[in-house]
């Protein structure tokens, strides 16, 4: 893959420097879909996670985890790097089962009270449906009375179902709707102006062998003021390959003009979550 990355560049007429340097490469990131989840604790604790941050120019990055702890493990560790969001995840209830949890709207709501949280999610919906309508009223609910966003995966259906339930919402449609057509991706946030997106997983969707893709190209320039790099950091193999998945998002970050890529590296992070991004806080950590 990063040799197909590195013929790319050479087309668009850039310097082909060590680690991927690009015209871009000086742009701080934001990585809006990390993950430190229970299993990665013990191969990559927080003092290497931030490492991998440092090592790829990552400035700040959004964190959730199953379970909460993991997030509140590498914020303790390192404040100015992390923003805290709140995935419903622990115990037994996980992405398949979560909003079947009896007391799960009480433990989210004491969640948010305890800790600094800034968004709900990452969470999955995969299906629309009136089975769990109630607790997804209360989620969106919760979110709108503190002014946060939530993390969403899901199909389009429960993205309309969430702007039915509170139009004034922020969503961040993870993964920009992994799996999805990009007709559809540019119907769903065509139709919802507070829907925002990660583009997690979605390197290998937007860079073709010649350039990005037009379609993906129509979607960042359209919706640029709405877009974020992310990672997912999922499973431990995706920490091993960090460094490498934050090249792939600059292989398609240095094809754009410059102040779009500014705002997919970080500029949009800013405004969403009141935050400054800069490569100062590289090295740091409180």
């Amino acid at each position: 893959m990063a040799l197909r990355r590195w013929v790319q560049l050479l087309a668009a007429g850039c310097a082909i420097l060590p680690f991927w340097a690009s015209a871009h490469d000086d742009l701080p990131i934001f990585d809006a879909h990390v993950h430190y989840k229970q299993p990665a604790w013990g191969p990559f604790p927080v003092s290497t996670v931030v490492e991998l941050f440092d090592r790829s120019g990552v400035a700040m990055a959004l964190v959730s985890s199953t379970p909460d702890e993991g997030t509140l493990r590498l914020w303790a560790y390192a404040p100015l790097r992390v923003v805290p969001e709140l995935r419903p995840y622990h115990g037994e209830w996980g992405s398949g089962n979560w909003q079947r949890a009896p007391d799960m709207a009480a433990y989210i709501e004491d969640r948010l009270i305890r800790y600094p949280h800034k968004g709900i999610g990452e969470f999955h919906v995969h299906v629309a449906s009136q089975a769990n309508r109630e607790l997804l009223a209360e989620v969106a609910r919760m979110a709108i009375e503190r002014n946060i966003p939530i993390h969403l995966h899901s199909g389009p259906g429960p993205v309309d179902l969430f702007f039915e339930l509170q139009p004034e919402l922020t969503v961040i449609w993870a993964h920009t709707g992994l799996g999805e057509s990009a007709a559809t991706v540019w119907n769903t946030m065509s139709r919802h102006p507070n829907l925002w997106a990660d583009t997690s997983l979605r390197e290998w969707s937007i860079l073709e062998a010649d350039g990005i893709d037009p379609d993906w190209l129509r979607i960042l320039t359209t919706f640029q003021d709405r877009m974020m790099v992310g990672s997912d950091t999922w499973v431990n193999g995706q920490w091993e390959n960090y460094e490498g998945i934050i090249r792939d998002h600059r292989a398609y970050l240095t094809l754009l003009p410059r102040e779009v890529a500014e705002k997919l590296a970080y500029r949009n992070a800013e405004r969403l979550f009141g935050v400054k991004v800069t490569n100062d806080l590289i090295g740091k950590r409180r």
